[in-house]
């Protein structure tokens, strides 16, 4: 056994509740993240549920704080899931991603997308998520998350808004990162992007009602 596959099996064990998570992830050695990261950031919220959504990785304000979408990408996701009309509590939120990457610039750490070895190694933990949450339905918060539940490079104008079937259990559905309506400069587009993540929400929570 290689000291990497020792420090894999060290924590690959059987979770039985969410409530381990934490500890669990800080003491993950799967990839180099944990060098750079103040620490592992697990998903957190409602377990099991019916309904679980899964982003890229932490951010600064995530590496800090040591919660999921606690940034400013956050507040626009509280923000589209009340209007929804879902209660944030009610839902698990989650990273396929569980530590920070990022490029110092200044006083500034700005956010790196993860490499498709970093995303796989990582992958472990959102199985046993997966597995403990056990959601009717995955919302993919864009490409990042896609890829990582469906293993391969999706396109989000292809796969977004359609059920996707993971399971006999449980189904997919991709759309946009809520960091995306960040980016946009135009404030006409970047209300309709809004306005358009907000019913791709509500759709979900139907579905998941109706299904």
């Amino acid at each position: 056994m290689t000291p990497k596959d020792e420090q894999a099996s060290a924590h690959e064990r059987t979770l039985s509740s969410t409530r381990e998570l934490p500890d669990a992830v800080n003491a993950c050695k799967r990839c180099e993240l944990w060098k750079t990261a103040t620490q592992g950031v697990p998903g957190e919220g409602k377990s099991p549920s019916g309904l679980m959504l899964i982003g890229e990785a932490p951010g600064d304000s995530e590496d800090l704080q040591g919660h999921p979408f606690v940034g400013p990408a956050g507040a626009m996701l509280d923000r589209a899931l009340e209007e929804a009309g879902l209660d944030r509590k009610s839902v698990y939120v989650t990273n396929a991603v569980k530590h920070f990457k990022f490029e110092p610039r200044g006083k500034r750490r700005l956010h790196i997308k993860p490499s498709t070895d970093e995303i796989e190694a990582c992958h472990w933990w959102l199985e046993e998520e997966l597995r403990l949450v056990s959601p009717k339905l995955v919302i993919a918060l864009g490409a990042t998350a896609a890829r990582a539940l469906l293993g391969r490079i999706v396109t989000i104008a292809q796969t977004r808004g359609t059920p996707i079937k993971l399971s006999d259990t449980t189904h997919l559905w991709v759309t946009i990162h809520p960091s995306f309506l960040l980016r946009i400069p135009d404030e006409t587009r970047k209300r309709a992007e809004y306005q358009r993540f907000v019913q791709e929400l509500s759709d979900a929570v139907r579905w998941v009602k109706e299904a």
